[in-house]
């Protein structure tokens, strides 16, 4: 965390931090995809979580910041086959990972584009996956009824949009800045 704090960062908090372990181990998470790789802080949790041969899929549009992550991994004992580092803008990345071939997604990314991640996170998904998003409450200036900046506005579009899909099973845990999660549904 304090690196991040040094390198300007925002980092998920301790509670986001724990229940996306938690979340890793509940599913049995082989293989995860983390948007937003920052100086590694939530993918340290995930990596935890995950079965011990479980690889961690990690993008972001700044390689300094994962190279960070990439030392903070080795420090931590994860061995260097456990991250897949892909430098680059998400939405250019993820069309190029494979369908249905994730346990759990993560999006820590731009907050203006949580919904093209979810787009992107629903074909990447198995039946029965996660799709996670950090920092939904937006400082509680998601249920301010005053006038919000269009990050709020693409915020409260992504709760609406997640709340209202028959392919999720959402959940919103008051963890952190908000965490909002939700399982694709199992095929009918």
């Amino acid at each position: 965390m304090e690196r991040s704090r040094e390198a300007g960062v925002r980092a998920v908090t301790p509670g986001n931090g724990d229940a996306l372990r938690l979340l890793a181990a509940a599913t049995g998470a082989r293989a995860v995809v983390e948007i937003g790789t920052g100086t590694g802080v939530s993918g340290m949790y995930l990596l935890r979580g995950m079965r011990p041969e479980g690889v961690l899929t990690t993008v972001d549009i700044e390689p300094e910041r994962q190279q960070f992550a990439r030392q903070a991994f080795r420090m931590a004992g994860h061995a260097p086959n456990r991250a897949r580092f892909i430098p680059g803008h998400a939405l250019d990345v993820l069309p190029r990972l494979t369908d249905g071939g994730y346990d759990l997604v993560f999006c820590d990314g731009d907050r203006l584009e949580y919904l093209e991640y979810l787009a992107e996170s629903l074909r990447l998904l198995r039946p029965g996956g996660l799709v996670c998003f950090a920092g939904v409450f937006a400082g509680g200036r998601t249920v301010d009824s005053a006038a919000q900046p269009t990050e709020v506005r693409r915020l409260r579009e992504l709760l609406r949009t997640v709340r209202e899909s028959k392919e999720l099973m959402p959940a919103l845990l008051p963890v952190g800045d908000g965490l909002l999660c939700a399982a694709r549904a199992w095929a009918a």
